[in-house]
């Protein structure tokens, strides 16, 4: 399985980006989605999460100008970003918890990461 992120860019603050998550491969179910990221000299950090049934849940920063939502007939997870700051500039990653259609190792449900995308908000 593989997570391909794509959407990020240069932006002024107050502006917007759309970031996509398309996850592909033997892919049975995708549980959770979750869009991470991590500033330079910072820990990564959960940004948004998005439950197979559409139930999401944000970081307090950014609550209110980003929205998570996905499609679960192509196996993809967006991120709308509003009303964007200096500060949510990073790599933004996405993740997925997938049950593959297939026993692999001994099991059937893995944790995947895309290889991020970068973000940058001008002042």
């Amino acid at each position: 399985v593989q997570l391909q992120a794509s959407g990020g860019g240069l932006v002024q603050a107050g502006g917007s980006l759309r970031l996509s998550c398309a996850a592909s491969g033997s892919i049975g179910i995708i549980n959770a989605m979750r869009w991470y990221r991590q500033a330079p000299g910072k820990q990564r950090e959960l940004v948004a999460a998005i439950a197979s049934g559409g139930s999401t849940n944000y970081a307090d920063s950014v609550k209110g100008r980003f929205t998570i939502s996905r499609d679960n007939a192509k196996n993809t997870m967006y991120l709308q970003m509003n009303s964007l700051k200096p500060e949510d500039t990073a790599v933004y990653y996405c993740n997925a918890d997938v049950i593959l259609r297939t026993v692999v190792a001994g099991k059937s449900r893995y944790d995947y990461w895309g290889q991020g995308t970068q973000v940058t908000v001008s002042s």
